[in-house]
C-alpha cells in the first residue's frame, strides 16, 4: 500500500511538474445533465460542448487556457444519483458544476457545492427561497419577480379587462404573483384554470373556455406543451383574429409557428435571445449548421433552432472563461465530499465571477453581488405577424415598456391588412339600407341585394381590400337583452362569432358597446314621430275673425268702449269742446257739446273701421285722446289685415300631436316601437318622466304597440290610429315615398349608425379608419342621396294664394244682411218711439195719422214734407192717448228742449 501511495504521489508530482513548466492552463468544467426517454442528448448538454469549442477556438478570451469539461448524465427526478455524480467530478477538480434542471436534483447538488465552497451555476428558473443561505448559487434565468413584473405590464399594455390563466404547474402560480394581486389596482378580471398533469391533451379545457367565450388567454407552460396547445387550439377552431393568446415561455420564437401565419390569430410571447445583434446571429447560425448535422430535434421546434436554455448555457459558460481569465494564481484541487474542505479559491472565484459581466446570446449580463441572480435584462415582446415573429416591444426590467420605433405610431397586435380575407356579413332587411336586387335573373350571393349599406360594404372592400359573404340575420332583430341576459339578433351573431361585421342601420347603444365593439358612426340620426300627414282645414264661414284672437276681439270691444267713456267724460270737463249753438246770438246763454255718449261711440267705432266721422275734437285733452285711439287702431287694423290673406288662402293642418308629450298625454292614439329594437331599449332604459310614462302605455300593450319591424309599423300607421316611433332618417326615406306620412315633432335624442364587430376584432379600427376617409371624401354624403332621394311630395310653403270662394268671406255677407235687418227693426223702435213722443204732446195718435206719416216717409220723390198735426176722431181710434199736460210741464218740456 504505501509503495502504491508512493507511486500516486510521484506521478502527481511529476503532472504538476509538467504543468509548471508548460505555458499553457487546464481548467475543467463539470456538467450533469438530465436526460430524457425519447432524447439521447439533451439541449442543453449540446450547448455545454458548444460553448467549450468555441471558448478554446477563440485565442483572444483565455490565451493561455484551455477549458475542458467533464459529463454526467443522470435520470429525471433523481437526487441522490446528482449527489453521487458531482461528488464525483468535485474529486476530478472543477472550477464550477452546470446543472441539473429538476428541482429536487438541484437541491442535492446545491447543498454539496455550498460546504465545498465551488459555484454551482443554473440556467433555468429556480424559486429562490425566503432564507436563500446558497451563497456559491448563481442563476443567469431572468428573476422570478422581474418576469412577473413583465407579465403584468403587457396585460396592462394591452388593456386588457379580462384574462383567463392557464398554468401547467405549481410553479406558475409563483410566476403569476404579481398578475394575481392586479385586479384591484387594474380593474382586471382574472380566471385561473390548471392543465391536467402529465396530461397533453388539453381539448377539453379548451372547448370549455370557447364556451364560456373566453378570447384572451395567458398560457404559462413550457415550449413542449405550448407546441402541443398550438396543435389542439387549431383543431378546436380557435386560431382566429379573434382570440389572443399570450405564452411566457421565452421559446415561442423557436416553435414551429408557420402553420399559424395566416390564421389571424394574435399570439405574443417573451424573447431573451438578442437575435438582431450579427454576433448572435452568426452564432446561432454555427449552430444551426451542426443540428441540422447531428440527431433530430424534438418536434415543435423549427429545424437547428437554438433554445433560450440552450442559449443561457452557452452565455453560462463564456461567463465562466471570462471569471477564469480575471482570476490569477488559481489552483483547481481535488475535493472530497466526505471530509467537508472546501476548495480554497472557492469565494475568491465566486466573487470574480459575480463581478463579471458579458454580451451573450442573451443580452447584457450582469449579476447581483449580493445572491447571485440576474436582474437587469431586456426581454424582446415578440407578436406573430405573416411574415413570422416580429418584435414589437423591449421590456426592460428597469425602465419597463418600451415600443418599437416600427410600431409606435401602430395599432397593436392588429392584422396590418384585410387582403386576401373573407369576412362574414350580417345584416338585416331595411329599406334603403338592405334590400333585394329586382332582376328577370335569378341572383345569387352578395348579387341578391342592394342599398346604402351594400355600397358601404363596397366602399369598405376597395380601401382594405377584403373581400365579403353578406348574410342575413336569422331570427329578422337587431339584437337585444331578454330579462335572463340573453342577446339575440344580429348582436348575438357578433358575440357568437358567427359573423365578422355586422353593416346595417345598427344603432349604437351603451349595453351593446359592452358586449360588442362598435366603428365610428357612419350615419348620425334621432328618435323621431311618424304618423299619418294631418288633414288639411278649410276656411270656415266666419274665418275672417280668425286673425284675431278671441281674446283680442273683446279686448277690441273692450278698449272702443273704454275710449269712447273716457272720450265722453273729458269732453264734458274741458270748456273747449262747448260751443254756442246760434252763433248768431253772440249774447245767448246757451252752449252745446256735441260729444254725448252716443256720439263718443261713434267716434270710436268711425275710428276703428278707417272711416271718418263728422264730429272732431276741439280741445287738446280730447284730441290726445282721439289721436292715441287712431294709433291704436291703425296697429291693429293693420295687423288684422297681414294676417288674413294667409287665413283665408292657406289651408291649416290640423294635428292631434305635435310632440312626444303630446302622445303621452293621451291614450286614444296608439304607439310602439320595433320589438326589440334599439328605440324600444331607449324608451325601456330611458330615467325621464316622459318617457318612462311612454314605456308604461307600450309594455302593458306589447301584442298591439311592439311590431315586428319597420314595415309592419308604417302598414299600421297607415291603416290605424297608430304612431310609430323609429329613427329619423328612415322617416325621411318614407316620407319621401308616401306622402301620406310625415314626421311629427323633432328628434328626442342623437345617436348614430356604426359597423358592429366582436369584442376584441382586429378589424374595427381598419373599419373606422376607412369610413373616416369615406366622411372627408363626401362619399357617404353622396351615397344617402342617391338612396333617399325619391318623388318628393308637395311643399305647404309652395302652395298658389287660391281665390277665395263663399267658403271663404261668406260669412261677411251674413254680417252685412244681420246688420241690414238690424238696422230696419232700430228705424222702426224709432218711429215708434217718436210716435210716442208726439202722443206726449198730442191727446191722441190716431192709426190712420201714423199710417199717413209712415207713407208720406216712404215717398222717394220728396225731401221736405210739413210737420204733422193731430187729428180729429173718436177716442176709439186712438193709437197712442195719453192725458193732457198742465202748462207747468209744457214749460219744463220747452225749457229742456231749449
Amino acid at each position: 500500500m504505501e509503495r502504491m501511495e508512493r507511486k500516486r504521489i510521484f506521478f502527481c508530482l511529476l503532472l504538476a511538474a509538467q504543468l509548471c513548466l508548460s505555458s499553457t492552463q487546464v481548467l475543467r468544467i463539470g456538467g450533469i445533465f438530465e436526460t430524457r426517454e425519447s432524447e439521447l442528448v439533451s439541449m442543453d448538454e449540446l450547448a455545454f460542448k458548444f460553448a467549450v469549442n468555441n471558448i478554446n477556438r477563440n485565442k483572444t478570451l483565455m490565451p493561455n487556457t484551455t477549458l475542458t469539461y467533464d459529463i454526467q448524465r443522470i435520470n429525471l427526478f433523481d437526487g441522490f444519483e446528482a449527489s453521487r455524480r458531482v461528488c464525483d467530478q468535485l474529486a476530478l477538480g472543477v472550477v464550477a458544476v452546470f446543472g441539473p434542471s429538476h428541482s429536487s436534483s438541484v437541491s442535492a447538488v446545491q447543498s454539496i457545492c455550498n460546504a465545498l465552497e465551488v459555484p454551482h451555476i443554473q440556467t433555468r428558473w429556480k424559486h429562490p427561497s425566503v432564507d436563500n443561505k446558497d451563497t456559491f448559487f448563481i442563476n443567469l434565468y431572468p428573476e422570478y419577480t422581474a418576469i412577473a413584473r413583465a407579465i403584468l405590464d403587457v396585460v396592462t399594455f394591452f388593456k386588457w379587462r379580462k384574462l383567463t390563466v392557464v398554468y401547467e404547474d405549481s410553479t406558475g402560480l409563483m410566476r403569476m404573483q404579481e398578475l394575481i394581486k392586479a385586479p384591484a389596482k387594474f380593474n382586471l378580471k382574472i380566471k385561473i384554470r390548471q392543465l391536467t398533469p402529465g396530461n397533453q391533451d388539453a381539448r377539453p379545457l379548451l372547448k370549455e373556455l370557447k364556451k364560456d367565450k373566453e378570447f384572451f388567454i395567458l398560457f404559462d407552460c413550457s415550449y413542449r406543451m405550448a407546441a402541443e396547445l398550438l396543435k389542439q387550439l387549431s383543431s378546436m377552431g380557435m386560431m382566429t383574429e379573434y382570440y389572443h393568446f399570450f405564452f411566457t415561455t421565452l421559446d415561442l420564437f423557436a416553435l414551429d409557428l408557420e402553420p399559424y401565419r395566416y390564421s389571424g390569430v394574435n399570439m405574443t410571447g417573451f424573447r431573451l435571445l438578442n437575435v438582431d445583434d450579427p454576433w448572435v446571429a452568426s452564432t446561432m447560425d454555427r449552430w444551426a449548421m451542426e443540428r441540422l448535422q447531428g440527431p433530430k430535434q424534438e418536434s415543435g421546434l423549427m429545424d437547428g433552432i437554438m433554445t433560450t436554455d440552450a442559449a443561457l448555457m452557452y452565455d453560462a459558460v463564456f461567463m465562466v472563461a471570462v471569471a477564469s481569465q480575471r482570476a490569477t494564481q488559481m489552483t483547481v484541487s481535488s475535493l472530497q465530499c466526505h471530509r467537508h474542505k472546501p476548495w480554497r479559491f472557492g469565494p475568491r472565484f465566486m466573487n470574480l465571477f459575480k463581478e463579471a459581466q458579458w454580451d451573450g446570446l442573451t443580452g447584457h449580463i450582469v449579476l447581483n453581488k449580493t445572491d447571485g441572480l440576474r436582474r437587469d435584462f431586456d426581454l424582446d415582446i415578440i407578436s406573430l405577424k405573416e411574415d413570422g415573429t416580429a418584435r414589437i416591444a423591449v421590456w426592460n426590467s428597469y425602465r419597463g415598456m418600451n415600443l418599437t420605433e416600427s410600431n409606435r405610431d401602430k395599432n397593436n397586435n392588429v392584422t396590418d391588412s384585410l387582403a386576401n380575407r373573407t369576412l362574414i356579413v350580417t345584416t338585416i332587411l331595411e329599406n334603403p339600407y338592405v334590400m333585394y336586387r329586382k332582376s328577370d335573373k335569378e341572383l345569387v350571393g352578395n348579387e341578391r341585394f342592394e342599398g346604402y349599406c351594400l355600397d358601404l360594404l363596397k366602399e369598405l372592400s376597395n380601401i382594405l381590400g377584403f373581400t365579403y359573404e353578406v348574410r342575413l340575420v336569422a331570427d329578422g332583430k337587431y339584437g337585444a337583452q331578454n330579462d335572463k341576459g340573453e342577446w339575440n339578433g344580429m348582436v348575438r351573431e357578433l358575440i357568437d362569432h358567427v359573423a365578422d361585421l355586422a353593416v346595417a342601420p345598427l344603432t349604437i347603444t351603451y349595453v351593446r358597446e359592452k358586449v360588442i365593439d362598435f366603428s365610428k358612426p357612419f350615419m348620425t340620426l334621432g328618435i323621431s314621430i311618424l304618423y299619418r300627414k294631418p288633414n288639411g282645414t278649410n276656411p270656415g264661414v266666419f274665418s275672417f275673425l280668425n286673425p284675431l284672437s278671441p281674446d283680442i276681439w273683446m279686448y277690441v270691444l273692450l278698449a272702443c268702449t273704454g275710449v269712447s267713456c273716457v272720450l265722453f267724460v273729458i269732453a264734458r270737463f274741458t270748456p273747449y269742446e262747448w260751443y254756442n249753438p246760434h252763433p248768431c246770438n253772440p249774447s245767448s246763454t246757451l252752449i252745446q257739446n256735441n260729444f254725448t255718449l252716443l256720439n263718443s261711440f261713434w267716434f270710436g267705432v268711425g275710428a276703428l273701421m278707417r272711416q271718418g266721422s263728422e264730429l272732431m275734437p276741439k280741445a287738446l285733452s280730447t284730441r290726445i285722446v282721439g289721436g292715441i285711439w287712431w294709433f291704436f287702431t291703425l296697429i291693429i287694423i293693420s295687423s288684422y289685415t297681414a294676417n288674413l290673406a294667409a287665413f283665408l288662402t292657406v289651408e291649416r293642418m290640423d294635428a292631434p300631436i305635435d310632440s312626444a308629450d303630446d302622445l303621452a298625454k293621451q291614450t286614444r292614439i296608439e304607439y310602439g316601437a320595433v320589438r326589440d329594437g334599439s328605440t324600444m331599449t331607449f324608451f325601456k332604459k330611458s330615467k325621464i318622466s316622459t318617457y318612462e310614462k311612454m314605456w308604461a302605455f307600450m309594455s302593458s300593450r306589447k301584442n298591439t304597440a311592439l311590431v315586428k319591424n319597420n314595415r309592419e309599423g308604417i302598414t299600421r300607421v297607415l291603416t290605424t290610429d297608430y304612431a310609430m316611433l323609429m329613427e329619423s332618417t328612415s322617416i325621411e326615406y318614407i316620407s319621401q315615398r308616401n306622402c301620406n306620412l310625415t314626421q311629427i315633432g323633432g328628434l328626442i335624442d342623437s345617436k348614430g349608425y356604426g359597423v358592429g364587430t366582436p369584442i376584441g376584432s382586429p378589424y374595427r379600427d381598419k373599419v373606422t379608419i376607412a369610413i373616416l376617409q369615406l366622411q372627408e371624401e363626401g362619399k357617404l354624403h353622396m351615397m344617402k342621396e342617391k338612396w333617399w332621394r325619391g318623388n318628393g311630395c308637395p311643399e305647404e310653403d309652395n302652395k298658389e294664394a287660391n281665390a277665395l270662394g263663399v267658403e271663404n268671406i261668406g260669412g261677411i255677407f251674413i254680417v252685412l244682411a244681420a246688420g241690414l235687418v238690424l238696422s230696419v227693426f232700430v228705424a222702426i223702435g224709432e218711429f215708434i218711439y217718436k210716435a210716442r213722443r208726439n202722443a206726449d204732446i198730442e191727446e191722441c195718435v190716431s192709426f190712420s195719422a201714423v199710417m199717413e206719416e209712415l207713407g208720406i216717409s216712404l215717398q222717394c220723390y220728396k225731401g221736405i214734407r210739413k210737420r204733422s198735426r193731430p187729428h180729429s176722431g173718436a177716442r176709439s181710434a186712438c193709437i197712442f192717448c195719453q192725458p193732457k199736460r198742465t202748462a207747468k210741464r209744457e214749460a219744463v218740456r220747452r225749457d229742456s228742449s231749449t
